[in-house]
């Protein structure tokens, strides 16, 4: 009975973030949201960590699968892609140098705070 509370547990957040987004038309992803809630009920103390951990780590171990389905619309896409290469290009780079400085001010800030 125990895997069933822990897969229970994180389909009814994912299905509250899912509700939530669609009843309050939001536009931020309802799994997001879901996780958001979980994460809120898991450092409130709500939720126990030992409930889920288990189910979680299945998730991450088999987390490969759920890039099939991209890689293979990389493929069928390619044509595209080739097409739009520069302005993907200069996507990525640009938010990998927003993550960046972020990243490190984030850092700084936080380090400041320990002294």
């Amino acid at each position: 009975m125990r895997p069933y509370r822990g897969l229970t547990i994180i389909f009814g957040f994912y299905a509250l973030g899912e509700f939530t987004t669609y009843a309050l038309n939001l536009t931020i992803p309802g799994s997001v949201l879901g996780m958001l809630f979980l994460l809120g009920a898991l450092l409130t103390g709500l939720i126990k960590p030992e409930w889920v951990e288990g189910e979680a780590e299945l998730f991450v171990r088999n987390m490969s699968v759920m890039f099939i389905p991209p890689g293979v619309g990389i493929v069928t896409y390619l044509g595209l892609i080739k097409s739009q290469a520069v302005p993907i290009f200069v996507a990525l780079v640009l938010s990998f140098l927003v993550t960046l400085v972020v990243t490190a001010k984030t850092v700084e800030f936080l380090r400041r705070g320990e002294e």
